[in-house]
């Protein structure tokens, strides 16, 4: 370990610390009878300091747009349901447990079939996920 003073003032005394192979550098400002450091930066860690505003400048600009369309779906789709709404979807579950009664189910086209599986799966999923989430852990499902 190597001391140096690199420069010394009335108000400051700038010195380094050489450790193994990295310089620290240490600015003391002397205050009356009193001595503080003021910082202690080791040099390579200098141009840490200047790359934050730049990461978040990058950031910001590449977050912008992808916000934008994010709050674009957002407002139509995660809306809860007007009053409006509450009767139309109140007669849809009436027409699913009258077509499952009745057996009409089975008229329905592959596609409809298709998309109503999908969705039941995507519900049946999102549950498991929920679950999981819950309890902390993945143990006790057979995944």
């Amino acid at each position: 370990m190597q001391f140096k003073n690199l420069s010394v003032s009335a108000k400051s005394v700038t010195s380094c610390v050489i450790w193994g192979d990295k310089p620290i550098i240490f600015n003391f400002w002397v205050r009356g009878d009193r001595t503080s450091i003021l910082e202690s930066w080791p040099s390579s860690s200098r141009n840490l300091a200047e790359k934050p505003p730049v990461l978040v400048n990058a950031a910001v600009t590449y977050s912008k747009p992808r916000l934008a369309t994010f709050w674009h779906y957002a407002r139509v789709e995660l809306v809860p349901p007007t009053p409006a709404e509450i009767p139309t979807a109140i007669q849809s579950l009436k027409k699913i447990v009258k077509s499952a009664q009745t057996g009409s189910f089975k008229q329905l086209t592959v596609k409809e079939a298709l998309l109503n599986g999908l969705v039941a799966t995507d519900v049946w999923m999102w549950f498991y996920v929920s679950e999981i989430i819950g309890r902390c852990g993945i143990i006790g499902y057979n995944v």
